[in-house]
């Protein structure tokens, strides 16, 4: 399935529109990634734990709008859009969204 940021994709058509699609993941960071992200912020550097948890919720969220497109016959997405938030105490949980247009390109 053809997964696009961009409202169409350059030399081929959209036979139908299917629906908006969504996909939606919360994901919690443990202490340890929490320790280590502190020591990373004192010392300088990236913190490669918090890197994958966003990596992960990212790619989980962009599976599950895929899986319900797949669903609806649709073959691509188009106009997809990401956000991210962080939710619970102290924002200690990540939640990433993820949603577009579930449609049907002509010769895919």
């Amino acid at each position: 399935m053809l997964l696009t940021t961009t409202p169409s994709v350059e030399g081929k058509k959209i036979v139908k529109y299917v629906g908006l699609v969504t996909g939606e993941t919360i994901i919690g960071a443990n202490i340890f990634k929490d320790l280590f992200a502190g020591i990373t912020d004192i010392v300088g550097g990236r913190s490669s734990s918090y890197e994958r948890v966003l990596r992960e919720g990212k790619d989980t969220a962009l599976n599950e709008m895929q899986q319900y497109a797949a669903a609806l016959g649709a073959n691509a997405i188009v106009g997809i859009d990401l956000d991210y938030e962080t939710v619970g105490s102290g924002g200690s949980m990540l939640m990433v969204s993820a949603n577009g247009t579930a449609v049907i390109l002509e010769d895919l």
